[in-house]
C-alpha cells in the first residue's frame, strides 16, 4: 500500500462513502473496500470502473473517508490527481460519479473521457 501526496489530493465523497458502507452492509462483509480502477475503452478512450475488492495490493493507494476504503491502483492514480469520487442518485438511475479535473473531454454519460 503506498501513501504519499496523492492521497490527500483525492477526495471520497460523504455520500459516496455512506453509499459503500450501504452495500457492504448489504453484502453481510466488513472487509469489502471499493476500488476505482481506469481502463481503456468508452467513446472518449478512457473509462472509470468501480467493484468491490477485499484485498490491498502493494502498489495500490488507499483513501478512507468515514471507516470506508476506497482503493487505486499505481497505473490508475496518474489519471485521477485531484479528483472527487461522489455518489449521484436522480431519475436517470444512481452511480458513483467522477469529477476529474484532469480529463479534457468526457463521454455525455459521464463514465469516459480523455486526458
Amino acid at each position: 500500500m503506498k501513501e504519499g501526496a496523492l492521497v490527500s489530493s483525492i477526495v471520497l465523497t460523504e455520500g459516496a462513502a455512506k453509499k459503500v458502507a450501504a452495500l457492504k452492509a448489504s453484502e453481510s462483509n466488513d472487509s469489502l473496500m471499493l476500488r476505482l480502477y481506469i481502463t481503456g475503452g468508452g467513446c472518449s478512450g478512457f473509462s472509470y470502473g468501480f467493484k468491490f475488492d477485499e484485498s490491498i495490493n502493494d502498489d495500490d493507494t488507499q483513501i478512507t473517508k468515514d471507516g470506508v476504503i476506497m482503493l487505486i491502483d499505481s497505473l490508475s492514480i496518474q489519471y485521477l490527481e485531484g479528483s472527487t469520487v461522489d455518489y449521484k442518485e436522480s431519475l436517470m438511475g444512481s452511480q458513483f460519479v467522477v469529477e476529474n479535473p484532469n480529463a479534457t473531454t468526457t463521454c455525455g454519460c459521464g463514465s469516459s473521457f480523455s486526458v
